[in-house]
């Protein structure tokens, strides 16, 4: 395998690790705190931050083609 598609999957990986790790991450806090530690605007405000800061990890080397259902 060449290198450069090795960097690219990598990429990939750490771009997409990075949307469902904060995108998840913030619904769990959300639901298990019953709404204390944070409310449905902050799972959507979390979400687009997860998204942006995938795409920032990945865009760079792959073009951040971030599909977690791959």
């Amino acid at each position: 395998m060449p290198r450069g598609v090795l960097r690219e999957m990598l990429a990939e990986f750490f771009g997409t690790f990075i949307l469902i790790v904060f995108g998840v991450g913030v619904v769990a806090q959300v639901v298990l705190s019953k709404n204390s530690a944070g409310t449905f605007l902050s799972i959507n405000i979390a979400w687009g931050l997860a998204v942006a800061m995938g795409c920032y990890v990945s865009a760079g080397v792959a073009g951040a083609h971030l599909n977690p259902a791959v």
